[in-house]
């Protein structure tokens, strides 16, 4: 069963405002994960982390389209995509998933971070602390997307 642990506050206040992916804006805007009152005991240890994995329900994503065009492809000709092949956020199970820069906290349960592409009042599931040891795969390939790949 899933149960929220607090919220994720962004400067995004709908759909359409929000960025394709958080890593687009320059300079990366402030964001919160606000952490509930029952849940806060479960940050122990979490100071000294640079990067987090967050994970969060996706409870305005609206359609559940299992094949589509990605917006960026439109007019190109491009092949539609399955939803299992892209971070599309209409899918069966809404769940979201973002690398955030960790930068401390602004009090108790409120966590500072970078690199989120939700909107404001998104329910929060869970977090996890990225590990260079095991969430990096520098062999990986992107797919369809290879061709859009950049690293900045």
């Amino acid at each position: 069963m899933l149960q929220t642990i607090g919220s994720l506050s962004t400067p995004f206040d709908t759909l359409s405002k929000c960025p394709r992916n958080g890593r687009q804006l320059r300079p990366a805007p402030l964001c919160h994960a606000q952490v509930d009152a029952a849940y806060q005991p479960g940050l122990a240890g979490l100071e000294g982390f640079s990067h987090l994995i967050l994970l969060y329900w996706l409870d305005q994503s609206g359609s559940t389209d299992l094949v589509f065009t990605p917006p960026f492809e439109r007019g190109l000709g491009a092949a539609p995509r399955g939803v299992f092949a892209s971070r599309a956020p209409w899918r069966p199970n809404p769940i979201g998933v973002s690398v955030v820069a960790f930068e401390g906290f602004d009090g108790p349960g409120r966590l500072r971070v970078r690199y989120l592409d939700c909107v404001s009042g998104t329910p929060l599931l869970d977090i996890k602390p990225y590990l260079v040891t095991t969430d990096c795969e520098p062999e990986a390939t992107m797919g369809w997307l290879e061709p859009h790949a950049t690293c900045s």
